[in-house]
Parts: structure tokens; C-alpha cells; sequence
């Protein structure tokens, strides 16, 4: 296969060898890359040159139209989706690592806070221990019916 290196050493190969390697027409890969569903590098010269990422991003779309039956527009949609559904669950990772970390600095100083509060409180009042119910306030008695005297 005709490949090259960039300067993190990382393999590039050359649309001829792509198109070999995945049995399509050189004309395909030129398509996909108008459509903007691929986006190789240039060298100097102009030579497009695909990284592992955009064959993984080929394989995707090769197995979406080939396997699949869908076509072009539909994997736009379908490789955008993909690409906002990996931030938002980078977000949910970066949010989940900063309630952990929140959560590991609190535990020590939470005791500390319950015992310098100006209003204190019965512990069942201050945490809800996971698994166990909330306490609940005691019911107020009913009123009593009034007698005729």
C-alpha cells in the first residue's frame, strides 16, 4: 500500500492504495470528500492523504451504504448524530469526573459544616442514606369531634 508518514509518525496512504485496499473506484473517495463526508489531508502538491482516522470513517460509511442501503444523505445525518452524540457523552464524562472529585473534597469537610451549623438538626434530617427511606415527619393527630354538653 502507498503510504507515507507525517511528523508524529502517523501512517498516511495515498487514494490509489485506499481504493485498492476497499475495492472502490478512486471517483468514490473524490465523492465522498465533495459530499463532505471525508476530509484528507493535502501535501504540498495536492495529494490526498488518508489517515486511520478517515479509514475508520470510510469503513463507517462503506458499511452504512454497502451493508446498510443507505444513502449519502442519510449518512450525513447519520455521521453527524455520531459525532454529537461523542461530545455530548465527552460532556457526561467531564461532568460525572468533576462530581466525583466535588464529591471526594466534600466528604470531609460535610462533617465539619453539620457540626458549625446555627441550626441544628436530627441526623436523619441532614442525609438520606441511598437504599434507606427518608425520614418522615410523624402525622398530625386528628382533630377531635366536639362533644354536646
Amino acid at each position: 500500500m502507498a503510504t507515507t508518514e507525517n511528523q508524529s509518525g502517523q501512517a498516511l496512504f495515498m487514494i490509489s492504495a485506499v481504493a485498492r485496499r476497499y475495492d472502490i473506484h478512486p471517483q468514490t473517495l473524490r465523492l465522498y470528500e465533495r459530499e463532505g463526508l471525508l476530509k484528507p489531508s493535502r501535501t504540498e502538491g495536492n495529494t490526498r492523504l488518508y489517515s486511520q482516522a478517515d479509514l475508520d470513517r470510510l469503513e463507517t460509511i462503506l458499511t452504512l451504504t454497502r451493508d446498510l442501503g443507505v444513502n449519502l444523505a442519510g449518512v450525513e445525518i447519520i455521521l453527524n448524530m455520531r459525532q454529537k452524540m461523542d461530545r455530548m457523552q465527552h460532556e457526561v464524562n467531564e461532568f460525572m469526573a468533576y462530581v466525583k472529585q466535588e464529591m471526594a473534597r466534600g466528604v470531609g469537610d460535610w462533617e465539619q459544616r453539620l457540626g458549625t451549623a446555627l441550626v441544628k438538626a436530627p441526623p436523619a434530617t441532614r442525609v438520606r442514606t441511598v437504599g434507606m427511606p427518608a425520614a418522615r415527619p410523624e402525622p398530625a393527630p386528628a382533630p377531635r369531634a366536639k362533644r354536646d354538653e
